[in-house]
């Protein structure tokens, strides 16, 4: 259904993280769908209602095919059997041949939580003798490709860096639709460490970093859980 399937622990992980890489390669005419796994009803900041309405915007602005939620427990999302079949069967409903999932670690445990199951989900939606559904539809087995996690708030070193430079301001646009987030001067809502004046400051600061490392103006770094192959080692940057 879709090239590249982004997940996403809460509402807006995938903005923040990765959203310049995904409106590349919808600029380069791949498609893309975005799946979070809860409503993030668990934020000190706006409320699930208002979450929902902004990431569907979001993802609209994008020009993703669509946005699912599969509705897990926000401060609940640990690797277990019935949390891994569920995000397995909406792997197999995108048949993605790329998913970019959660950071490994990171400064909100759900983060890391939700690598482990995307990691875990990859490799169950692939199996041919498990059965799942969704919506009372069965779904017939799907391997993607590849999964690569994106860097989050913690600074880890990447496996490879996307240049990101020529949508760096439509990725802080789309961030933005978020505004119950981020800093408002006007909100009587207790600050979050993203909600901070700076936090847009240190966001392109942290791009800037990645790019360095290969060259570009702005980046986004990822992690591969395995080995990467290359046709034309020539080609790398």
């Amino acid at each position: 259904m879709v090239d590249i399937l982004a997940i996403g622990a809460h509402p807006d992980d995938v903005e923040l993280s990765c959203s310049g890489t995904l409106l590349k390669q919808i600029d380069a005419g791949y498609t893309v769908g975005l799946l979070d796994l809860c409503q993030g009803e668990l934020g000190t900041r706006g409320t699930p209602e208002i979450r929902k309405k902004e990431a569907l915007e979001a993802a609209e602005k994008m020009g993703a095919q669509f946005r699912w939620n599969a509705g897990l427990k926000d401060g609940f999302l640990f690797s277990n059997e019935e949390n891994n079949r569920i995000v397995a069967a909406y792997i197999r409903k995108a048949k993605p041949k790329l998913i970019l999932a959660n950071a490994p670690a990171d400064r909100h445990p759900d983060h890391g939580r939700s690598a482990d199951i995307a990691k875990e989900a990859f490799f169950l939606a692939g199996l041919k003798a498990l059965r799942l559904e969704l919506d009372g539809e069965e779904l017939e087995a799907w391997r993607p490709k590849t999964l690569l996690h994106y860097i989050q708030d913690y600074h880890l070193i990447p496996d490879l860096v996307v240049d990101i430079s020529p949508f760096m301001d439509k990725k802080l646009e789309l961030i933005k639709t978020f505004s119950s987030q981020f800093f408002d001067p006007d909100s009587e809502e207790p600050e979050t460490p993203i909600s901070t004046k700076s936090f847009f400051e240190q966001l392109s600061g942290k791009a800037r970093t990645y790019g360095r490392y290969a060259g570009f103006e702005f980046g986004e770094g990822f992690i591969s859980s395995r080995p990467m192959g290359v046709e034309d080692i020539s080609k790398l940057v």
